[in-house]
């Protein structure tokens, strides 16, 4: 039986808990080396404005938006009505970043921030900031078709353009006419952030700069006797034994497309027996303890990755970059209706981009 009486005391309560909530927001900080920083009081005044129901931020990779937007979002005072949503591309990223934002916060992890991807939940009914894989949030529409549990969505890697990621935002733009106290913030560390901005009503972008450091580009070009006889990880692999062999010391990336060509790659190089030298695969079906190598080892190492660490991953340490040259990008071919995943040349990749720009 309900009356006024109990929607009073229910009201009551819901009043106490939001105070208690907003209690204890935990306290806030920025490293000062960071890029977006000094772009912290602009954000947080554009998160706080009634009138800023979309946020756009465009940042260079490196500049701190993914581990910083969340925090400000706190300081904005955001979270507390409900959590801070925050979706990755990459269960890694997703883990990672979940911890790093937890360690600057002054907590474990699981507490005020927590991190959720398949079958694997670190979240508590009492926190704060929830990271967690496009995907899952996208399964969450499925019985929550409101996110009444989130007062704040952050899609951050959103040039990326998966399906998820495109089926989010347009769920998130309806959402928005159906929930006025929902805030929308959309990162992005490319210049497509024009076409988001048109999407929702060409909402204004606030723009961050990145670390920009100088880059000495080397091409190893075989000659033809060569490449008939070595592939592209025979002589990824020779580029690693000239970079360890004639360059200062430092750790090393190495792309490549497949997950076959990372574990070839890496069983070549250690049979170089390296002393104290560690060869570390990286790719997205890899166990997250064995991902999470690639922050925890304090050897000297050599990743060898696929683009799982060119847009989601920040790896500490990496002083040389080795790019095959190709990728393994997902193609529909009308004719047959066949979706194919081909190792593509990069310089074939440039220029179906010119083609696809000048179209559009």
């Amino acid at each position: 039986m309900t009356g006024p009486n109990s929607r009073a005391e229910a009201q009551a309560r819901f009043e106490a808990w939001l105070a208690a909530r907003a209690r204890n927001v935990p306290r806030v900080s920025y490293p000062p080396e960071l890029p977006i920083t000094p772009r912290a009081d602009e954000i947080v005044a554009a998160l706080r404005s009634p009138r800023r129901r979309v946020v756009i931020i465009s940042g260079e990779t490196g500049c701190g938006k993914s581990t910083q937007i969340p925090k400000m979002c706190l300081e904005a005072g955001r979270g507390v009505a409900g959590r801070i949503g925050v979706t990755q591309p990459r269960r890694l990223a997703a883990m990672t970043i979940a911890a790093r934002i937890a360690e600057e916060l002054g907590e474990p992890i699981g507490k005020s921030v927590g991190y959720k991807i398949r079958f694997q939940d670190r979240t508590s009914r009492d926190g704060y900031i929830k990271v967690m894989t496009d995907g899952i949030l996208l399964a969450e529409t499925q019985g929550d078709h409101g996110l009444h549990e989130d007062d704040t969505i952050i899609i951050d890697e959103a040039h990326e353009r998966s399906l998820n990621i495109d089926c989010l935002l347009g769920i998130l733009r309806r959402l928005l006419d159906e929930r006025p106290d929902l805030k929308l913030v959309i990162t992005s560390a490319t210049l497509d952030t024009e076409k988001f901005s048109k999407a929702f009503k060409n909402v204004p972008i606030i723009e961050v700069s990145g670390r920009l450091y100088p880059v000495e580009v080397e091409y190893r070009v075989p000659d033809k006797e060569e490449a008939e006889d070595k592939d592209y990880v025979d002589q990824a692999v020779e580029a690693v034994e000239y970079l360890r062999r004639d360059k200062p010391p430092g750790d090393v990336l190495v792309f490549m497309p497949t997950e076959q060509d990372i574990l070839e790659t890496c069983r070549m190089l250690e049979g170089r027996k390296w002393p104290a030298v560690k060869v570390l695969p990286l790719f997205s079906r890899l166990p997250a303890g064995q991902q999470r190598l690639v922050y925890t080892v304090t050897l000297p190492k050599i990743v060898v990755a696929t683009n799982v660490a060119e847009t989601s991953l920040t790896i500490p340490g990496i002083r040389y970059v080795v790019d095959t040259g190709v990728a393994r990008i997902s193609q529909y071919q009308p004719g047959t209706r066949i979706n194919s995943l081909p190792i593509t040349p990069a310089k074939v990749l440039a220029a179906l981009g010119r083609t696809k720009a000048r179209l559009a």
